[in-house]
């Protein structure tokens, strides 16, 4: 180990001491990221991966000093590939590096799936406002090479976030698209359902009784085969149990549901706000009685 971090200190200052040698045509900068590399690679040897990082940093500004962005970019995604084992922000600041020089080249594809690596770290992280910006943007940039699933798969992420932060129609919208967009795709039929489950739970906690009726309708439309699932008789239930603003009902709807398909978290505290704002609204009509 410490012979593998003394080899990387070596070659570290070999590349420093070559960038200040004077040369033609840009070459020191050539010389120094190849002794960077070497650097850096031994720093991760030795794991110590915030050496590494900051060599690799080095190395990609060499990079960038012989007019190499795409070499650049990667260094910096292999910088931030070594900043995940010690600091999630500093990977996000490198990988964010990475995607700019991506884009400044064309390559939409490598920077969508790095937009997608930040958004991922921020969930970690727990800023789901900065991961539904990242995932948007890796939406955006996948559907510019006609990556359709990745494209979708980064828009259920923004759905689901929306919803968490109660800007239920922003995900209704996006899983009325997905699920509509599903329909002539085999391989994404069955996961219409779902979508449709999903953004009719959102429906349920606008607590507008005739949009959410209004929904179930067009659903069948969309979906003949609709009405016959679980899932549009989950949604049928509560909106009736809504309707007769019945606490009780509703519960039970949803137990009855959970005993057979599990409810995930999301889906649970979708359904939690539902009953609180039944709650509330039976206390409501109680006090006026």
């Amino acid at each position: 180990m410490a012979d593998h971090l003394a080899k990387g200190e070596e070659f570290e200052k070999k590349a420093e001491k070559k960038i200040k040698c004077w040369g033609f045509f840009c070459s020191q900068y050539d010389d120094a990221a190849e002794l960077y590399a070497k650097s850096a690679n031994y720093f991760k040897l030795a794991k110590s991966w915030d050496r590494a990082g900051s060599v690799f940093i080095k190395l990609s500004d060499c990079h960038l000093k012989s007019d190499n962005k795409h070499d650049a970019a990667t260094a910096y995604v292999d910088a931030a590939n070594c900043y995940k084992k010690t600091s999630k922000k500093g990977a996000i600041k490198c990988l964010d590096q990475a995607v700019n020089l991506l884009l400044d080249i064309g390559r939409y594809s490598i920077a969508a799936k790095h937009c997608k690596d930040i958004a991922e770290l921020y969930e970690l992280e727990k800023n789901t406002e900065m991961a539904t910006l990242y995932f948007e943007r890796a939406a955006e940039y996948f559907e510019n090479v006609g990556a359709t699933t990745s494209a979708n798969q980064c828009k259920l992420k923004v759905a689901q976030f929306s919803a968490e932060h109660e800007q239920y129609q922003k995900a209704i919208e996006i899983y009325e698209k997905i699920a509509k967009e599903s329909l002539d795709i085999n391989l994404l039929k069955y996961g219409v359902r779902g979508h449709l489950l999903n953004a009719g739970l959102c429906q349920l906690c606008s607590g507008d009784i005739v949009a959410i009726t209004k929904s179930l309708e067009c659903y069948e439309d969309l979906d003949p085969t609709f009405s016959r699932t679980r899932e549009y008789k989950f949604l049928a239930d509560l909106a009736s149990a809504i309707d007769e603003e019945d606490v009780a009902k509703f519960t039970d709807v949803v137990k009855e549901f959970n005993s057979i398909t599990r409810l995930d978290p999301w889906k649970t505290t979708l359904l939690w706000r539902v009953k609180d704002a039944l709650k509330a609204k039976e206390l409501e009509d109680d006090d006026l009685t």
